[in-house]
């Protein structure tokens, strides 16, 4: 048996979150309390009570993903194997990093934290679009945005299913062009943040000098890179990586692939949802061999 263990990013928080964990594990409590620390406000009672448009608020969103994986990670861990490869989706990265030891908690959540106010203030500054494309061909997606001003592909989250970031008339007219060309759904996002795009540059660029300052460290275990879908440990790859993100596309498909050819067979996923399960059973399903082993681990074991 060979394990990775995966990591979600936005989209998959819920009000009560981790909440199981929470509420039997002391582990998990600490994680949370620690946050409080580092931030200076009662994250955990955001998680457990909402409200929900706050916690959706990307400045909030991130380290709350954040700390509940960080939360079940610790109170899982001795029921957890040891695992030859860490995964995480977009902001899932950032756990994943922790896991490996490459970047201390502490200076993960301030990392997110303010990671997730320039996106914010670009969203504000411009606001932008993203929209699910479901059941085109990834090469399809990739014509209509090369030939689309201001729209480029976000999110190659497994085979048919794709994820388009831009401007609103970009992500408008791709929509419309992909919609001619057969997609059998393109669902707008509602957000206004423009992830993986062009439009998050001027936040990457103050971003590149907030992580500069906190100097990520070698990682313990390799780490699939969401930009390239292949593992790196050495810091100054994950420090290129983190500077990179917030404007380049996340290749999950290239990830989980990579993985299956590394001869991992479980996959764990270490956070709020099983959206992550859910997207390796879909990039492996025409694999030959026997099928992935997928272990969602939001609430305890029974």
């Amino acid at each position: 048996m060979s394990v990775a263990w995966l990591f979600p990013g936005q989209g998959s928080q819920s009000v009560g979150m981790a909440g199981e964990w929470l509420r039997s594990s002391r582990c998990a409590r600490e994680a949370l309390d620690e946050a409080a620390d580092v931030l200076g406000f009662d994250l955990a009672g955001l998680m457990d009570q909402g409200p929900e448009a706050e916690l959706a608020d990307t400045y909030n969103q991130q380290p709350a993903l954040l700390a509940a994986s960080v939360a079940i990670l610790r109170a899982a861990y001795e029921q957890l194997p040891e695992p030859s490869f860490v995964a995480g989706h977009s902001l899932g990265e950032y756990s994943a990093l922790v896991a490996a030891g490459s970047i201390g908690y502490p200076d993960a959540l301030r990392l997110v934290r303010e990671r997730g106010r320039l996106m914010r203030e670009a969203g504000q500054r411009q606001p932008g679009r993203m929209a699910a494309i479901l059941g085109l061909d990834d090469s399809a997606v990739e014509a209509v945005c090369a030939a689309t001003p201001g729209v480029e592909v976000a999110n190659y989250n497994a085979p048919g299913q794709v994820v388009i970031s831009g401007t609103v008339a970009g992500v408008d007219a791709a929509v419309e062009s992909l919609t001619a060309l057969g997609a059998k759904r393109c669902v707008v996002l509602p957000i206004t943040i423009a992830a993986h795009s062009a439009l998050m540059a001027q936040a990457a660029e103050a971003f590149a000098t907030v992580v500069d300052r906190v100097a990520p460290m070698d990682a313990a275990i390799p780490v699939v890179a969401n930009l390239s879908g292949k593992p790196i440990r050495d810091a100054a790859e994950i420090r290129a990586e983190l500077k990179g993100q917030l404007t380049g596309s996340v290749r999950w498909t290239d990830s989980v692939l990579a993985l299956a050819d590394a001869g991992v067979t479980d996959f764990y996923e270490i956070g709020s949802g099983r959206v992550l399960c859910g997207l390796v059973k879909r990039v492996l399903r025409e694999r030959a061999g026997p099928a992935p082993r997928l272990h969602p681990m939001e609430t305890p074991p029974a």
